[in-house]
Order: structure tokens, then C-alpha cells, then sequence
């Protein structure tokens, strides 16, 4: 009787977890190969089109329209100069006083630019060779760029930056 009952109670318990895997629309499983391998055409075409409009949005000193391509939450995360990782309320406070403070883009230059897009994730990699005058000032920046988006139901949206000088 007792080996009856938990069998009953076995198969019980283990229909109601199928049937709460076979309802619960949220819970999605990828093969990794399926995002790894694909190229994902249209949308590395969008994340380029974003890259451009970020570029255009510092030539223009648009500071507003730079930092809405950003998705700044707590989990926004940004490296650069060697220093230890920062937030989205320094990253914007050091772009709007970085880039606000631009008075001639001379060049904006992204040598061997890469687009890896994995499903509702993108990687975008480049060798900036940018020359940014502060006044009567040239500087010429030459990094390593890494810019991190999630596509959004409001477009690709960076999530992270890493910059490091290119040797």
C-alpha cells in the first residue's frame, strides 16, 4: 500500500513539473551552436547602423542623442585606461564631459571593425583611430574598443565599454 501510494505521488509530482515546463513560455533553451555559428545578416546591419548613428551623434556634439544609446542599469559596466571597472553614472558623466567637450571631430576612423552577433547580443570590435580637437588642442586616440549591445525593443543599446590604448 505504501509503495502504491508513493508511486501515485511520484507520478503526480513529476506531471505537474512537466506540465509547468510545458507552460512556461519564458524559460527559452538555445543550443549554443545556434548562436555561435549563425552571421545573423539583418542584424549586424542594424548594429552597424547604431555604431554610425553613435558616431554621427559625437560629430554633431549631441550628448543627449549619445547617451540614449546607452542602457545604462546597475549591471552596465565600462573599462578603460587601465583603470577599475566603472558604472553607467561615471560613464556618462566622463562622456558628456569628454565628448560635450569636442569643438571639431577632424577624423573618426574604426580600422578593422568586427560585428559578432549572437541572437539578441552583439559585439562590436575596432581600432579607433579618432582626432578630436578641445579647442586649439589635436588629440589623436588610438584604442582598442570593445562596445557590448543588447538589442532592445528600442533598439541596440550598449551595455558595456572597454577601451585599453593600442600598441
Amino acid at each position: 500500500m505504501k509503495t502504491r501510494i508513493a508511486f501515485t505521488f511520484i507520478l503526480i509530482f513529476g506531471f505537474i513539473l512537466i506540465s509547468c515546463n510545458d507552460n512556461d513560455e519564458t524559460i527559452k533553451t538555445v543550443e549554443l551552436k545556434d548562436l555561435i555559428n549563425p552571421e545573423f545578416p539583418e542584424a549586424k546591419e542594424e548594429v552597424m547602423n547604431t555604431f554610425g548613428e553613435i558616431a554621427q551623434s559625437i560629430i554633431d556634439g549631441d550628448m543627449d542623442k549619445l547617451i540614449a544609446f546607452h542602457a545604462y542599469s546597475p549591471k552596465f559596466t565600462e573599462f578603460k585606461n587601465g583603470e577599475p571597472r566603472n558604472g553607467g553614472v561615471a560613464n556618462e558623466a566622463y562622456e558628456r564631459n569628454v565628448f560635450g567637450s569636442v569643438t571639431e571631430v577632424v577624423k573618426f576612423g574604426a580600422d578593422d571593425l568586427q560585428i559578432a552577433v549572437y541572437g539578441d547580443v552583439a559585439n562590436l570590435t575596432f581600432h579607433s583611430d579618432f582626432q578630436l580637437k578641445f579647442g586649439d588642442d589635436l588629440v589623436v586616440v588610438n584604442d582598442q574598443i570593445t562596445l557590448l549591445f543588447v538589442k532592445t525593443k528600442d533598439g541596440w543599446k550598449m551595455v558595456h565599454e572597454h577601451h585599453s590604448p593600442l600598441k
